[in-house]
């Protein structure tokens, strides 16, 4: 089986999926021939490194200026827009 993890270094965890996303995980673990492990690891790898990214990208914008909801309201209607 290709891109399994290395035995030594696994950890084990319980997870309880829906019985229609775990049918769905045997079914393209079967197709893309890996396991159900390695796609959930694939996929938890994925969704934390969106989670960095999307941290690092707030704090490189935390020294930009925001504007506030109430300010930009009252703008539009001083502007016309509203």
């Amino acid at each position: 089986m290709p891109n399994t993890l290395d035995a030594s270094l696994d950890k084990r965890a319980t997870v309880y999926f829906e019985p229609e996303v775990h049918r769905a995980l045997r079914i393209k673990a079967a197709e893309v021939d890996t396991s159900v492990s390695h796609l959930v690891n694939q996929a938890v790898k994925l969704a934390l490194a969106e989670d960095a990214a999307d941290l690092e990208l707030a704090n490189v914008r935390a020294g930009e200026p925001g504007t506030y909801f109430a300010e930009l309201v009252k703008d539009l209607k001083v502007r016309g827009k509203l």
